[in-house]
């Protein structure tokens, strides 16, 4: 098990210097307990960007597994496409870090996402991944709006996504869990578009989604991925593309992904209209980062851990098992370790 001190200084290291990774850095360089050491990336014109635009200092390097021999960082940064993930982050936690911060989703594969979740366990690495949109202050605020019973009980959810699931579909996924108090999902029926096939970081995906998700409370949620024509009574075309529609006994509170409150009713108070409280994608990642860094020293479970990601991830791959055995899947998800969407991609079985 891995002993942090609490008035540590940790040494910040980078695999990965793209554009996420200037997001990230934004989040490391507004905490001051943190310092970055290395830059690591097959690029050294892309790092050498990084450590210029933050004024890092660091050194670069062009293979990370030097970079973890020599600098021995207590904090890295995985900023790479999804395939590296697992061997990147086992590198990693091998090479004795004490966190990483990982870029979503957790990786291509169900039985890829579940080995990462266990090294973390077996190895004591703090491993989180970008779901940073559990720190705007809008969705802060409709949790606690939620909790104190606005809507009154939570009974259905209408949930949206642009494509694709694995990508995108993560955020929502988890957008909608952190509303009901971390409760999984506990059966899924699913459906996948294949009129185009997309590719997201060096992975195969569907252009579109449809499908049902009940969840372990009961809650039931409806899944609506890709191009989303949805229509209001009034006749607008819904405004949420990317979020949660969350209907309870009592009212209705509309989000979109970065916490935008669309719209709340209260069906008992006509007056009621919930606070708007915006936060932008900076604020998410400070917010991210710090808290990352205080569970570090504290030992709580992060916001945005392995095992939150990993619920959210079992739904997207769920939906794709479910296409496969055209069935509703029950949960916990067993004796799958592939993509079923590129198995099937594969296998020719979405030919036109």
């Amino acid at each position: 098990m891995i002993e942090v001190s609490n008035s540590s200084i940790y040494r910040v290291a980078f695999i990965g210097c793209g554009k996420r990774a200037h997001e990230h850095a934004i989040g490391i360089k507004a905490d001051s307990r943190l310092e970055v050491v290395a830059l690591s990336d097959i690029s050294s014109a892309s790092a050498e960007t990084l450590n210029t635009e933050f004024g890092f200092q660091a050194n670069i390097y062009t293979d990370h597994k030097e970079m973890l021999a020599k600098e021995k960082p207590d904090v890295v940064l995985i900023c790479l496409w999804t395939p590296l993930h697992l061997p990147v982050f086992r590198d990693c936690a091998e090479a004795g870090a004490k966190a990483v911060l990982c870029e979503k989703p957790m990786s291509a594969t169900w039985g890829e996402c579940q080995e990462m979740s266990r090294i973390a366990e077996e190895t004591g690495c703090q491993l989180t991944f970008s779901l940073q949109r559990r720190f705007a202050k809008g969705n802060q605020t409709v949790r606690r709006l939620i909790a104190e019973g606005w809507i009154g009980q939570v009974i259905r959810m209408d949930l949206y996504s642009p494509p694709n699931l694995l990508d995108c579909g993560i955020h929502t996924f988890d957008q909608a869990i952190s509303y009901m108090n971390e409760t999984p999902a506990k059966s899924v029926l699913g459906a996948v578009d294949t009129t185009e096939i997309y590719n997201w970081f060096n992975v195969p995906s569907e252009c579109g989604a449809s499908g049902q998700v009940v969840f372990a409370n009961g809650v039931q949620a409806n899944l609506y991925s890709g191009a989303i024509d949805t229509w209001e009574p009034d006749g607008d075309v819904s405004k949420i593309w990317a979020g949660v529609r969350v209907i309870g006994s009592e009212g209705f509170i509309e989000v979109m992904w970065d916490g935008q409150i669309v719209r709340g009713v209260n069906y008992a108070d006509a007056s009621w209209k919930p606070e708007m409280e915006l936060s932008s994608m900076s604020d998410q990642m400070i917010g991210y980062v710090s808290h990352a860094i205080d569970c570090l020293q504290s030992g709580e479970e992060p916001e945005a851990s392995h095992r939150k990601a990993l619920r959210a991830s079992e739904i997207i791959f769920a939906v794709y098992e479910s296409v496969r055995r055209n069935a509703r899947v029950m949960l916990p998800l067993a004796d799958v370790t592939d993509s079923p969407f590129i198995t099937m991609l594969e296998n020719g079985q979405f030919a036109k």
